[in-house]
């Protein structure tokens, strides 16, 4: 495990990022070229070792459901993989093509009592619909497919 010192040292080698000092003897890094409102790439580093880093909804990390990993026992090479990584989210615009064809994704869920809800992926939102009626609203598939299962739907089509 790397100390704070040594985690400091790894994080403040990128000059892109600034430090915030917050409260408990706490300190935050900020990424101020970010093109979005979120600029936090180091959350809450502490003395005793512990923080997180910003990796959004990259797969190849867990996050928690704000994107924030804890490093807490990372190596070297895992944080600095991590903030270039942060960095990387944050500096990079979504690519839209307007004259692409956009897919419309849409299932039909069922209960046992042959209840049917409409799961439709509508720009950045997954949104769950009885008959026309908007029922819930959920920034990923993966978030609105948990409470269709938690409630007891399946999926006629995959």
């Amino acid at each position: 495990m790397l100390t704070f010192e040594q985690k400091q040292e790894v994080i403040e080698s990128f000059p892109e990022l600034s430090k915030k000092e917050v409260s408990l003897k706490r300190v935050n890094y900020h990424f101020e070229g970010s093109l979005y409102d979120k600029k936090t790439v180091i959350y809450h580093l502490h003395p005793n070792g512990n923080g997180f880093v910003f990796v959004g909804d990259l797969k190849k990390y867990k996050a928690d459901n704000k994107g924030m990993l804890n490093i807490r026992d990372v190596s070297e090479d895992e944080l600095r993989e991590m903030i270039t990584d942060s960095i990387g989210i944050l500096s990079e615009e979504e690519q839209f093509d307007e004259d692409a064809e956009v897919a419309v994704v849409e299932q039909i869920w069922v209960n046992r009592d042959g209840q049917e809800l409409k799961l439709v992926q509508e720009d950045a939102l997954w949104n769950i619909y009885h008959t026309h009626n908007l029922e819930e609203s959920y920034g990923s598939f993966d978030e609105a497919e948990e409470y269709l299962l938690a409630e007891g739907f399946r999926t006629t089509s995959k």
